[in-house]
């Protein structure tokens, strides 16, 4: 260091600087509903994370119709505990063949999921898909371009962007209220291993795909198509038992900025998820034990603002994710859940796959299709 050089403790960030109190700005975060709209909606598929689903939709006075599964106990069952007078059946014909039904909901496992797509478009009926919405993402643009040629609308249900911390951080990017984005890093440390003797253990990706594809959503709803190469690598945790390796990270590089996503999915205590982005104009902060429990900042010129967030997860997530939908139809606009949008995130999590297994940079969108293990 030169003798006329100045340094201080503030320098090496050993030390804050002031902060004066300000006033959170009130952002649009939380799920809406369409202002008169009120379509007749049907479930197909009735398993695991529909009470979910029906959950939700019944809290937000959804008209839910019919419910299909090829197991009619499964469906009987969601029937029963969520929406008692509504038809239940093994045939998604019942279902499609219906003129008052307008919606779907299509909540299968991805290799039938395509194709009830392609009948549900092709039927005139604005879908809502599962995620992740394919796993090719060719596929995925011939089913954008067949919702527009039939008129109708396709989100994907990526119900993390109104977890109630991602939904007011992005609306605050959005807003501008911290500026251009600079950097985003995301970090979940928590215990996984339930999924230990279930059919997730099967997936060789399980971190990368079933989980992290959320937050890989929620960084494309930040950034955009901006993303210009991804790194990523996976490894298995110290004394892990579960095939999948449990500990992926991922490098996002976009033109001025970066981005990071670390994953520690064998973490049995004390679990921490953290989000920080950084801005021209400011910087967001949340922290929390755990995705339910998450205190935003908002740090600009103007001081330390704490906005108050009401809400959670589950079921906000799935309110948000059919109530956009909702008033997408309404306001004759894209959702910002859109399949269009939803393959930009994909790009992300395909490319972090590749580069976790290749141990090289890959470009988002090179590849084109993921084979799930």
């Amino acid at each position: 260091m030169s003798e006329t050089t100045t340094a201080s403790a503030d320098s090496y960030a050993l030390t804050d600087a002031p902060k004066g109190v300000a006033v959170a700005p009130d952002l649009p975060y939380q799920p809406r509903d369409p202002q008169a709209y009120r379509p007749r909606i049907a479930l197909i598929g009735a398993g695991g994370i529909t009470f979910a689903h029906l959950g939700a939709y019944r809290q937000a006075g959804y008209d839910i119709v019919a419910i299909c599964d090829q197991d009619i106990e499964r469906a009987r069952n969601r029937r029963d505990e969520f929406y008692p007078e509504a038809a239940i059946t093994t045939d998604v014909d019942d279902i499609l063949g219906r003129d008052d039904i307008a919606v779907v909901d299509i909540a299968t496992h991805p290799a039938a999921r395509v194709s009830l797509i392609e009948r549900a478009l092709d039927a005139r009926k604005h879908v809502l898909s599962q995620k992740p919405f394919v796993l090719d993402l060719d596929v995925g643009e011939a089913l954008v371009e067949r919702a527009d040629r039939n008129g109708v609308k396709l989100a994907v249900n990526q119900n993390g962007r109104w977890a109630p911390h991602f939904g007011y951080m992005r609306e605050a990017v959005r807003a501008g209220v911290v500026g251009e984005v600079q950097s985003v890093h995301l970090g979940v440390h928590w215990d996984h291993t339930w999924t230990k003797g279930t059919p997730f253990e099967d997936i060789d990706d399980l971190v990368f795909y079933d989980f992290a594809i959320h937050w890989f959503d929620f960084l494309a709803s930040l950034i955009g198509d901006r993303a210009t190469n991804v790194f990523a690598t996976r490894a298995h945790a110290a004394g892990q038992q579960m095939r999948p390796p449990m500990l992926a990270q991922a490098l996002v590089e976009f033109e001025g900025g970066q981005c990071s996503l670390a994953f520690d999915a064998h973490a049995r205590f004390g679990p921490l998820d953290t989000t920080y982005i950084s801005g021209t104009e400011g910087s967001l902060v949340s922290q929390g034990p755990n995705l339910g429990s998450q205190a935003v900042t908002l740090y600009t010129a103007e001081g330390e603002a704490h906005p108050l967030l009401q809400g959670a997860w589950f079921n906000d997530g799935f309110h948000g994710a059919m109530g956009e939908l909702l008033c997408a139809i309404e306001e004759d606009r894209e959702p910002i859940n859109g399949a269009r949008g939803n393959l930009l995130s994909l790009q992300l999590c395909f490319a972090a796959i590749a580069s976790s297994h290749s141990k090289a940079p890959v470009r988002p969108g090179t590849v084109r299709k993921l084979s799930v293990a």
